[in-house]
C-alpha cells in the first residue's frame, strides 16, 4: 500500500474570538478552562483537517499560562500538525491576545495536543505521512521527538522507582512533606 504525505500547511487552521465578560473567572480574568476548550477544537480541526477523519485527544502537553487575557482582547490560536505517527498527530498550538484599541499582541500560551484519528467504526485510523518544507517545521518535528522520549523516560521511570523503599522514603524528608503511612 501506498503512503500518502501532506504538507503541514495543510492541516493550518486558525481562529480568532472576542473574549468576553462571560468567559471570565473570578479574577476578572479569562478563565484557564475556557481557553483550554478552545485549543481543543483547534487541535480538533487542525488533526481532522489534516488525517481526513474523525480525532480524539489522547492527551495533552504542559500548558503554561504565560501572560493573562483579558476580557474585551481579541484571542488568535493558531494550530499545525507537528509530527505523525501510525495513527496518532501532535498539534502545536499557540496563543496570542490582542488588545484591541492598541494593537498590543501578547504570547498566552503555547501547547501540544496528541490526536489520534479514528475511523467509521472507532478503531484508530492511518494518517498520511508529513512533508517537512522549512526549517522551522523541522525544529517542531523534532521538539516532538524529544517531547515523545521525555514521556517515554517518564513512564519507564514510574514502573521501574520503588518509592516503598526505605531510601525513597528517607529522601523525602528534604522537601516539606510528612510521611505518615499506617
Amino acid at each position: 500500500m501506498e503512503t500518502t504525505f501532506k504538507t503541514v500547511q495543510s492541516s493550518k487552521v486558525t481562529i480568532s474570538e472576542l473574549m468576553l465578560p462571560s468567559h471570565s473567572n473570578f479574577s476578572g480574568k479569562i478563565h484557564g478552562g475556557y481557553i483550554l476548550s478552545l485549543m481543543d477544537q483547534i487541535a480538533f480541526a487542525s488533526a481532522s483537517k489534516f488525517s481526513g477523519n474523525y480525532c480524539v485527544t489522547a492527551s495533552v502537553d504542559t500548558v503554561d499560562f504565560l501572560n493573562p487575557i483579558e476580557v474585551g482582547e481579541l484571542v488568535t490560536m493558531k494550530a499545525s500538525v507537528n509530527y505523525v505517527g501510525r495513527s496518532s498527530m501532535i498539534v502545536g498550538i499557540r496563543v496570542e491576545s490582542e488588545h484591541i484599541q492598541t494593537g498590543k499582541v501578547k504570547h498566552c500560551n503555547s501547547s501540544y495536543f496528541t490526536m489520534v484519528a479514528k475511523d467509521s467504526d472507532g478503531k484508530n485510523a492511518s494518517v498520511p505521512g508529513l512533508i517537512l518544507s522549512h526549517y522551522d517545521e523541522v525544529r517542531r518535528f523534532y521538539n516532538c521527538l524529544k517531547m515523545i522520549a521525555v514521556r517515554k523516560d517518564k513512564k519507564d521511570h514510574e514502573e521501574a522507582f520503588d518509592y516503598k523503599s526505605e531510601e525513597a522514603l528517607s529522601n523525602l524528608s528534604n522537601y516539606n512533606v510528612r510521611v505518615e503511612i499506617c
